[in-house]
Parts: C-alpha cells; structure tokens; sequence
C-alpha cells in the first residue's frame, strides 16, 4: 500500500507585490495595517484605506539602508478635478477637524489641564471638548444620511468615487454629485462661501 503523504498543506501564494507592501509597512513601523493569517504570514487588511495606499522604496533599496520610503496615493479632494477652490478647503477642514479630534481624544490628559481652571477631578480639558464639538457641529451640518456617508468615506476614509459607485451601484456622476452637495453644505458651515479667492483660512 502507498503510503500517505505527510506534507501539510502549502498555503496559497501572495497576491504580486503584497509580500513587499508588507516588507515595507514592517521596516517603517507602519503595521497598522496588517494582520496574521491562517499560515502565520502578516498580509495587508482587505478593505481598508490603509491597505489600499501603495509605498514605495527609493533604488528598490531598503529604508535601513538609507532608502526613502514614499506613499503613492491620490487624495480623492484633490483628483477630483471637477471640485472648486472652496469645495477642496471645506473638506479638508472636515478631515482636519475630525484628526484633531480623534487625536486629542487618545492622548493621555494631564490632570492640570482642566475647563474648571485646575482643580483635580474638574472635568475634561477644554482642548478635547472643542475638537470633538467641532467636528461634531461639522458632521450635522451635513444633514441627509446619504450625503454624510459619502463626505465620510471620500474624505476621511480616502475611498475613491469608483470604489463607493461599484459597492453602491450608483453611477459615479451620483458619487460626485452627493459629494459635492456635502461640501457646499459644510463650506456654508465653515463661512468659506462668499469669501474673496485667495483669503486663508482663520
């Protein structure tokens, strides 16, 4: 009788350039993005933003080896040509709000720092409450659900209209046009409408 094979079970080759995407995000710290499979091999995290951005290493070196590691990825606010001036500034200050308030909202809080003017056990510090208030205020003025979901995953979460049209099955005009609504809605909330051209943010 032949005798059975012993071997296990190869696990199934890497989609091109994943093993490398994973070689890179490892030598930079950048391992948010990843996860252990069933074989023990760390791969990218499907279906994130993250996992979608591509790194490249200068002289297909190694960043230990004094390679500049940089991040090829399209900013949606900025790829979508059809956007005006005043549509690209509202929804970067979306996503700045929105950093800024998941970032206060991690750091360890001194106990000093306190709305009630120091005392220990006073509350939350002022700086915390206003990121998160403003971003907050930001997200209602988007109003309608649909349109919010759209700001959301473009801005924030760096989707592309392509990637939302298909899982929606939306046209891409329909993407772009609730986009658009959204940032005309949160330029009004931020006062950038009706501002001269060329006037910075305050």
């Amino acid at each position: 009788m032949p005798r059975k094979s012993s071997k296990k079970p190869q696990p199934p080759k890497l989609p091109k350039g994943e093993a490398e995407q994973v070689r890179i995000r490892r030598e930079v710290g950048h391992d948010f993005a990843l996860k252990t499979d069933a074989f023990s091999r760390q791969r990218l995290t499907p279906g994130t933003a993250e996992a979608r951005r591509v790194y490249e290493v200068s002289n297909g070196g190694y960043s230990s080896t004094g390679g500049i590691v940089r991040l090829r990825n399209v900013d949606p606010l900025v790829g979508i040509t059809s956007l005006t001036r005043q549509q690209r500034e509202a929804g970067q200050r979306f996503r700045d709000d929105f950093e800024r308030s998941l970032r206060e909202g991690l750091q360890p809080q001194s106990w000093s720092e306190r709305i009630d003017g120091g005392r220990v056990g006073g509350g939350v510090p002022d700086r915390v409450l206003s990121a998160g208030r403003a971003y907050a205020h930001a997200a209602a003025a988007l109003a309608h659900w649909e349109v919010a979901d759209v700001v959301r995953k473009i801005c924030l979460e760096g989707q592309s209209v392509k990637a939302i049209a298909e899982r929606t099955g939306e046209g891409r005009d329909v993407v772009v046009k609730l986009l658009k609504v959204g940032l005309d809605l949160l330029a009004v909330h931020y006062g950038i409408v009706g501002r001269k051209a060329g006037q910075g943010l305050r």
